[in-house]
């Protein structure tokens, strides 16, 4: 860089008379670097190689210009000066310049240009220009910003750029020096001025919101009732309490992994047209729920994902735990460039290790150095070879005391399709070997080689050949002849083809058994104790991957040892300068443990570095999630982000001051909610005596004068819904359910791995559908419409920050869904069952849904519904619908472009035992249904106040 501006002195001419000093700051301020930035490379840098013969080294060859014999400049003019026309593209007789239209000018420096040459286009001397720099070099840089120090810039320029400093903020030291202050005293200090807090929240509220915020469900009417009267003898005694029996509830655990899991994209499929599922993902999901209930300190927490298995391989749960580098929608089936689905999933987790656990959205970095932080490509491609060495495998896991193998006999109902695909085969095969026989007389070849070969593949002592004999049972006769002819050199031509003579129907039924067979692998695999993780070793070659991957016992010797280059614009194909694995340079100094370019040993080294107490974008980004899981809003407004575009903090101090109590608690997520919660702004009511002037000096809310209410998660909605009717079960863990859902999205045609697959058929026992929505089978192509509309995330992209939009299909989904009419209808149920009297009754619903009793207006009113309802209904008994036992598809084969059909079975539907029908309760609880139906579509239902 010094020597591109030192070019410019060569020559430099004496200043016109109108020069003036203000350009000549601008000189030196900023038209120096702009034209060693755009205009150098073809102007002045290689004399020998000038464009157009334009030499920009000298004020005296600027104004002389190229080959056109015209000015380059005219000082003091402007609009006549051929320099500036050209960058501002506004005359047809210049050529706009930079020539890329990438390159060109913003409008603040074809300012600075024209400003430059108004003021006479001064060009001083190189002693002048440096006595200008250190005179203002304070006042520059306060405006400008700061140099960052960072390693492997791709250009000097990207190296030597300025960054205002608060955009700098999370790279900095946590400050841990904060006097004896309390939380509160932060939110007192930026309170705006004429603004006071709001009063505190009555008993019922504080307990439903922090039963909502811990455990994702609301208190029972006998936890309320207890709550009120400890809370009216001692609030603060009463809160900290009810803070304890929550964090040691086996709910919280559930819910800080349903959050965990939003920012970790957690699904048990892997996405895009190949969204088969991830049979033992669950495993993953469970080791979330357990580490949060055991209050796992968050250091540890960490290592255990990214690097548990150089931690300690022989720890089932450590294996477990690198699940998480396994979340994203990316998996290696053949079905594209294998190097290409292995950069993408390289690409994969080193932008999610920089979102979940540094803020950072590290692929902003993946092409070119990043356009507004100190982050080089050079450190995205470091971190990358962090994982260069990371293969993928369903290690084998021994099943944990603790975790929940129950109900794993419903692998019998994918054993029923196995058979069938089998029985499909069979037949097939034995069509195939009467087409061979045909084949061989009507093209007059001899088949005594083919017919010895079938002999051979019919001997059980014969070796079995082909990725589909390794599941299935049935022969594939006709498949292994043709392979061993092949193995033994025989021309193509002196045996059948493959799949000879088969009729539309029956090309497109042995593809849907095939790969049904293939498909059936992964999700077999949900009941072996197998865990969705990874290894370090060698990369090996997998052209295509018919089943679930076991780690080779060769791992270390065979296949490729990856050496990370940088790739060009990020192209797999375009490898740059190579890297070793490192971490983010601009904290290089946090460090304390060298990653080694060993093998194994890289991911504990970097989850160290991540881990460690210095490192201050992850306690600050951990503090930070767990704020806005309390409150709805951040402290700074992106989760992802911590870099210059992301909103910067709120309340900064207080972030510091959480985030190093959090690590002097041991990194406690447990004590944090503590610290969190028992505050007073936690406590305040949701409700302000002057909004008037709480909207005019607080707009954006984040004054933390008054709680911000919040609508429930599409989760917390219907757990809530299923808690209220006594439905849900409470049970920890396990292999996910599958609720009823909207029967047609469950029936709809989907495909998987090149075929169809399976429909969305619920479990048939209630107790098994009535689970937590946390572990309700969570498929990447196939989301609950209801949760859908609710806002549940989809879980292609890390979810920083739930939304709650409104829109018209959220009524269609609460008050018509055949899922909230059912929980209305066993609402109903219930508070008859409990109760004595009609009066009772709705006392009971309110209670249940509410956590209050209903005023005497609201009890009327709802005993008028009731009645007007029960009018309507009359005598005549609903009709009782039954379960769909198959459903046709419709398809186009592949190989010949004909149509075909098949009738897919749903099995699970033969045992299904439906939720309480309103033909089995009597006209009177039919119409408490519907009071229920519209509590249950209520905003104080849905709304946490």
């Amino acid at each position: 860089m010094r020597l591109l501006v030192a070019s410019f002195f060569l020559l430099a001419a004496s200043l016109p008379a109108v020069a003036d000093d203000s350009a000549e700051l601008l000189f030196v301020r900023r038209i120096v670097p702009l034209f060693a930035e755009k205009c150098m490379a073809c102007h002045g840098n290689d004399p020998a190689k000038l464009k157009g013969g334009f030499d920009m080294r000298t004020r005296d060859a600027t104004m002389k210009g190229g080959d056109s014999e015209e000015p380059g400049l005219i000082a003091g003019k402007p609009e006549e000066s051929p320099l500036y026309l050209a960058v501002t593209r506004t005359h047809d007789d210049w050529e706009p310049m930079p020539p890329k239209e990438a390159d060109k000018l913003y409008a603040e420096q074809m300012a600075w240009i024209k400003d430059w040459i108004a003021g006479g286009a001064p060009w001083p001397d190189e002693a002048r220009v440096k006595a200008i720099a250190k005179a203002n070099e304070a006042k520059w840089s306060a405006e400008d910003g700061i140099t960052v120090k960072t390693t492997g810039a791709l250009s000097p320029d990207w190296a030597s750029r300025k960054y205002k400093p608060e955009g700098l903020w999370a790279y900095q030291p946590v400050a841990k020096k904060n006097g004896e202050k309390a939380l509160d005293d932060f939110i007192t200090a930026k309170m705006p001025a004429g603004l006071k807090p709001g009063p505190a929240a009555d008993a019922r509220t504080l307990i439903r919101r922090a039963s909502f915020d811990l455990t994702g469900l609301p208190p029972t009417p006998e936890e309320v009732a207890a709550f009120g009267t400890d809370y009216s003898k001692d609030a603060n005694a009463a809160v900290k309490a009810l803070i304890d029996r929550l964090l040691d509830s086996p709910h919280y655990g559930e819910r800080m992994a349903q959050h965990w899991l939003d920012v970790t994209r957690y699904a048990d499929s892997s996405g895009f047209s190949n969204d088969y599922e991830r049979g033992n993902a669950w495993r993953y999901r469970d080791y979330v729920v357990r580490s949060f209930n055991r209050d796992k300190p968050y250091d540890q927490f960490i290592k255990e994902q990214i690097a548990g298995d150089e931690i300690d391989a022989n720890d089932p749960e450590k294996i477990i735990a690198t699940g998480f580098l396994r979340t994203g929608p990316w998996e290696l089936t053949g079905m594209e460039v294998e190097k290409i689905a292995r950069q993408r999933f390289l690409d994969d987790v080193t932008n999610s290790v920089g979102e979940t656990f540094l803020a950072h959205s590290l692929q902003c970095a993946r092409c070119h150095d990043h356009k507004f932080d100190p982050v080089p490509t050079h450190d995205y491609y470091s971190i990358q070879a962090v994982f260069a060495t990371t293969q993928l495998s369903e290690r084998a896991a021994p099943f944990l005391p603790e975790e929940n193998t129950q109900g794993f006999e419903e692998r019998a109902y994918l054993e029923k399709s196995l058979a069938e695909y089998e029985s499909v085969l069979t037949k097939l095969d034995a069509v195939l070997l009467e087409n061979a026989a045909l084949w061989f007389k009507d093209n007059g070849k001899d088949p005594t080689k083919w017919n010895a070969a079938v002999a051979a593949a019919r001997n059980p002592a014969t070796p079995k050949q082909g990725p589909a004999r390794k599941l299935g049972k049935y022969s594939d006769l006709f498949a292994a002849a043709r392979n061993a002819l092949t193995s033994a050199g025989a021309p193509e031509g002196d045996f059948p083809p493959k799949l000879v003579g088969f009729t539309p129907e029956q090309f497109g039924m042995e593809r849907v058994a095939r790969k049904g067979l293939e498909r059936l692998r992964w999700e077999l695999d949900r009941y072996e104790s197998y865990a969705l993780a990874v290894y370090g070793g060698r990369t090996r070659q997998y052209k295509t991957v018919f089943a679930p991957l076991r780690m080779p016992a060769d791992r270390m010797s065979a296949g490729e040892l990856e050496e990370t280059c940088i790739l060009t614009g990020g192209d797999p194909f375009a490898s740059g300068t190579k890297v070793k694995p490192g971490v983010l340079s601009v904290l290089g100094s946090v460090q304390k443990t060298p990653i080694p370019d060993t093998i194994e040993g890289r991911r504990k080294a970097f989850a160290e570095w991540v881990a460690s107490s210095d490192n201050p974008l992850t306690s600050r980004a951990i503090v930070n999630r767990v704020w806005m899981w309390h409150f709805g809003q951040p402290l700074a407004g992106n989760p992802n982000n911590f870099g210059s575009t992301g909103k910067k903090p709120t309340h900064p101090e207080m972030l510091d001051w959480l985030a190093a109590k959090f690590v002097e608690s041991g990194w406690s997520f447990k004590a944090l909610h503590r610290l969190i919660m028992t505050s007073e702004a936690y406590r305040r009511s949701a409700t302000y005596p002057d909004l008037k002037a709480l909207r005019e000096k607080d707009a954006l809310g984040t004054s933390y004068a008054v709680f911000q209410p919040r609508r429930l998660s599409a989760e917390e909605l219907r757990d809530a819904m299923l808690a209220a009717t006594g439905e849900l079960n409470r049970t920890l863990g396990g292999i996910p359910n599958r609720p009823e859902i909207n029967l047609e999205a469950a029936l709809q045609p989907r495909q998987v791995m090149g075929t169809f697959a399976s429909a969305w058929v619920p479990n048939p026992k209630p107790e098994q559908r009535h689970r937590r929505s946390l572990y309700a089978l969570k498929l990447r192509g196939l989301t609950d419409p209801m949760l859908e509309v609710f806002n549940a995330p989809t879980p292609d992209f890390s979810c920083e920050r739930r939304e709650a939009s409104t829109v018209t299909p959220q009524v269609f989904s609460l008050f018509n869904g055949q899922s909230t009419q059912s929980r209305a209808l066993a609402l109903a149920h219930r508070a008859m069952k409990e109760t004595r009297s009609d009066k009772e009754a709705i006392a009971r619903v309110f209670a249940l849904t509410f956590s209050r009793p209903p005023n005497a207006e609201e009890t009327q009113s709802c005993l008028a519904h009731w009645r007007d309802i029960e009018a309507l209904l009359g005598d005549e008994k609903p009709p009782t619908q039954k379960p769909p036992l198959e459903v046709r598809r419709d398809a186009v084969e592949e190989n010949t472009g004909e149509k075909f059909s098949f009738n897919e079975k749903l099995h699970a539907y033969a045992e299904f035992v439906p939720d309480l029908q309103p033909a089995d309760v009597p006209a009177h609880t039919r119409a408490l249904a519907d009071v229920c139906l519209a509590l249950l579509n209520s905003n104080e239902f849905a709304y946490v106040y």
